[in-house]
């Protein structure tokens, strides 16, 4: 094919069209190339997904620690709290831990 058989297709007359030309050069710097690009815009909002997800479950996490400041005002609640997560004990008492080894 010659040039001039190109010249004579439709499609060949619209794209070579400047207007065109110039359109489809601006959508690829604006999609590819530029600052703002699809692409990043696309990274960007993955990234806003996951702080969403990462706000949710911290936000889940202070309710439970809230409970459970609420339910450690009380005394009773405060001493059972005490002795089972840091092994407490009142003065004159003894405390046993008994650690059960777990083969599998």
């Amino acid at each position: 094919m010659k040039f001039k058989d190109l010249r004579n297709k439709s499609w060949f007359k619209i794209i070579s069209n400047k207007y065109v030309l110039i359109s489809l050069i601006f959508a690829g710097w604006m999609f590819f190339l530029d600052t703002n690009s699809w692409f990043i815009h696309h990274e960007l909002d993955q990234e806003i997904n996951e702080l969403q997800d990462n706000k949710e479950f911290y936000q889940k996490e202070i309710a439970k620690d809230k409970a459970i400041i609420e339910k450690l005002q009380d005394s009773v609640e405060l001493e059972k709290f005490a002795r089972q997560k840091y092994y407490m004990k009142r003065p004159n008492e003894e405390i046993y831990i008994i650690e059960y080894d777990t083969i599998d």
